[in-house]
């Protein structure tokens, strides 16, 4: 329905179009992922100023008419995370957590929960700017949100029990295709599954985002393959890896 929608945004991606506008890729809290034209964003006098860029957090304002894009009238920061640019590895951290919820949450559907917690990873990652973290430590951040992201989607692995037959004793290994871990048994279409990697699962999935569980890098190397196979297999969506190269 036409005419004016407010709501609170993640500006996930700003694209340059024409000579002065952006098209924005938004996560809202109550409409899901949108996309947004800000005409006249980028001549100098704009009255939005800088803060449509990607990572802030807004009310906003927009035109909804007849085409898929909505349009901006207005914007006002609730918290720009200015710390987090100034750090290679935070802006790196958030331009990736943008992006995972970008590519699994893609349709204007309502998850509230998943903007709540891309907020939370954002303010996280700003608090956290300037401070020498280990590697591993970031990357268990990382892999903890995105387990978050699977539990909001309905795709959180079966960890309980072998997601094949249902045995609780002797899991061995993981399948992305059946969902979760499987026993000695059923480990035929899986890949090995340490303790350690599955102790870490089950306690990202039951803390706090920022209570991220620590574990070994193989661990969370076999932790970042069954995210990835998890979503291979059952939503088609491959992300980046949740740490890169500057680690």
């Amino acid at each position: 329905m036409a005419g004016l929608v407010k709501t609170e945004a993640v500006v996930l991606r700003s694209i340059r179009y024409g000579e002065a506008d952006r098209i924005l890729h938004l996560y809202t809290s109550d409409r899901g992922r949108v996309g947004a034209i800000a005409k006249g964003v980028r001549r100098a006098r704009s009255r939005f100023g800088g803060r449509l860029e990607p990572f802030f957090r807004l009310r906003i304002e927009l035109h909804e008419g007849r085409g898929e894009l909505l349009t901006v009238t207005g914007a006002q920061t609730v918290d720009a995370h200015t710390r987090l640019r100034g750090d290679a590895h935070a802006l790196d951290a958030a331009a990736r957590a943008c992006d995972a919820v970008s590519r699994l949450f893609e349709t204007p559907e309502p998850h509230p929960e998943v903007f709540n917690l891309l907020c939370r990873a954002l303010s996280l990652l700003d608090e956290q700017a300037g401070v020498s973290a280990p590697v591993a430590s970031r990357h268990a951040a990382a892999l903890a949100f995105r387990l978050k992201l699977l539990l909001a989607a309905g795709l959180a692995p079966q960890l309980a029990a072998c997601a094949s037959c249902g045995e609780r004793e002797h899991l061995a290994g993981f399948s992305g295709a059946a969902g979760g871990v499987v026993c000695e048994a059923c480990e035929a279409s899986s890949f090995p599954l340490s303790e350690q990697a599955h102790g870490f699962m089950s306690g990202a999935l039951a803390s706090p985002l920022q209570q991220a569980p620590c574990a070994p890098d193989r661990a969370l190397a076999q932790v970042e393959r069954a995210v990835a196979e998890t979503l291979e297999h059952h939503a088609h969506v491959r992300l980046v890896p949740a740490v890169g190269a500057l680690g």
